[in-house]
């Protein structure tokens, strides 16, 4: 029910990003609500029942997944889409995938 999450687009951010690419806030961040994770170190579970329950409340207008190369961080893209499957809400998700030297390596719309 936060007020800067009512019909936002959201930047689902992985933690290490923000030290992996310098102009994450000028490239990603700009007129966008922020939320972080790392989904190999914190809780899938309790992160995924929480982004759902945003989903659900929140309106949201879209949901960008910034994560790392890695092949740990793609787990974000996977919470993202089950939570808007879970939610019954039609929010679109785009990918966007950051390389270890700090690059952009894609940038994706995805089907749910």
């Amino acid at each position: 029910g936060a007020p800067f999450l009512k019909n936002a687009d959201v930047i689902l951010l992985a933690d290490c990003v923000p030290v992996a690419y310098p102009a994450l806030h000028r490239d990603f961040l700009k007129d966008h609500a922020v939320l972080m994770a790392c989904p190999k170190l914190d809780d899938f579970e309790a992160h995924l029942a929480k982004l759902t329950s945003i989903i659900k409340q929140s309106d949201l207008k879209s949901l960008t997944v910034v994560h790392m190369e890695v092949p740990c961080c793609s787990g974000l893209t996977y919470m993202a889409r089950k939570a808007i499957t879970n939610s019954g809400r039609n929010v679109s998700l785009k990918e966007i995938t950051i390389g270890i030297r700090g690059q952009i390596i894609s940038q994706d719309k995805i089907a749910i």
